[in-house]
């Protein structure tokens, strides 16, 4: 019995998987949407997939035969519009021929006018170089339009071809000299270069033996310096343990007032190593700030005085400034009045004068020109 149980385990463990692996294939069906029949009518939706397939096939084959019309129509397009051009291209063929056999152009009246063989019929305006129909006045040859610029041109193009192979020549050999000058030039370069080279190395070799040099004084001279601040270093150490010595056994750090007192009269107290004053020093200095209160608390009562005092008088001479402005505006109101009576009469005066004057005047002139002068001035 004690050799089942691994069996029967197994057992159990494959019944285990079975009822999962059929859990899981319910499950499937179950939240599948494709083949789900949980509430749903099968029969119907069925039915109305066929309809659907129905329909849609139906449609099809109208498409199909919407376009099989529309391929014939086209095709029947295309041969009619194959035709028509054909008999547009016979009957302007037709045209083409009536015209060349029937309406030749050499046939029409005017067509010496319009003879594009009219200038190789005619006669040339120049026969010969010495034309004597070529005068100055015919403007029928000019400087380069002999009849035998032919050989002349042939001629010139033969001398300028000679210069041209001449100057082609004479650029080769210029070529080849200072290609010879570039190579001696670049002989010349790599041999300054060599020798550059040459010298970068010598120099190179020489500072890097300074270089060396250098660093192992340095190597030594770092070595001395370390040397050197570890000893002042042990030094100032030293030296700051028996400052610190010095001050803690000393009178400074522990305030005896004994060490500030002078050595002399004429400096009774060190003020280096004074450390304080005593209860009747400290009395006398608050005895004496309270009579500088007093002092001080006199002077300013005397001040307000002085100041009430300026205050008064600036008042008092502000008030009697005042009074005169006013004594003064009134008199400048009393002239100005006197003046404008005294202007009134001068102008009454220098009107009736005017007047006067303008009678004496018109009681001396003829009546037309009184008249004349008279209508004047009116106007």
């Amino acid at each position: 019995m004690p050799g089942l149980g691994p069996q029967r385990e197994l057992e159990e463990a494959a019944a285990l998987e079975r009822r999962r692996r059929r859990e899981l294939l319910r499950r499937e069906r179950i939240f599948n949407p494709r083949i789900r029949t949980i509430g749903v009518d099968k029969d119907a939706l069925d039915a109305q997939v066929k309809e659907r397939k129905i329909q849609e096939a139906a449609e099809k084959a109208q498409h199909e035969r919407f376009a099989h019309d529309m391929k014939k129509n086209d095709k029947l397009m295309c041969l009619l519009e194959e035709r028509q051009k054909n008999e547009i291209k016979d009957i302007n063929k037709a045209l083409s021929e009536f015209h060349k056999n029937c309406q030749r152009p050499e046939t029409r009246r005017e067509f010496d006018l319009n003879d594009p063989q009219a200038l190789k019929k005619d006669r040339p305006a120049r026969v010969s170089d010495d034309d004597p129909r070529c005068t100055i006045s015919s403007m029928q040859k000019f400087m380069g339009e002999d009849l035998n610029c032919d050989q002349r041109m042939k001629f010139q193009k033969e001398q300028i071809r000679e210069w041209s192979l001449q100057q082609q020549k004479d650029r080769k050999n210029a070529l080849a000299d200072q290609k010879l000058a570039d190579d001696i030039y670049d002989k010349f370069r790599i041999e300054l270069d060599r020798k550059i080279m040459e010298e970068q190395r010598k120099e190179e070799e020489s500072r890097r033996v300074v270089c060396e040099a250098t660093k192992t004084f340095n190597r030594i001279q770092a070595a001395e310096l370390d040397h050197k601040n570890e000893l002042e270093k042990a030094q100032k150490i030293k030296d700051d343990m028996d400052e610190i010595t010095c001050l803690l056994r000393g009178d400074f750090l522990s305030e005896n007032p004994e060490q500030a007192i002078g050595p002399c009269s004429k400096h009774p107290v060190l003020v280096d190593r004074w450390k304080g004053m005593n209860q009747e020093q400290l009395m006398a200095i608050r005895q004496f700030q309270k009579e500088q209160a007093l002092e001080k608390e006199r002077a300013r009562e005397q001040e307000r005085r002085r100041d009430a005092e300026w205050d008064r008088q600036r008042l008092q001479a502000a008030r009697v400034q005042l009074l005169w402005e006013r004594h003064q505006q009134r008199q400048g109101r009393v002239q100005r009045q006197d003046l404008d009576v005294r202007n009134a009469e001068l102008s009454q005066e220098q009107k009736a004068k005017n007047i006067y004057l303008k009678e004496e005047e018109y009681s001396n002139i003829p009546t037309e020109e009184f008249y004349a002068q008279f209508n004047t001035t009116t106007r």
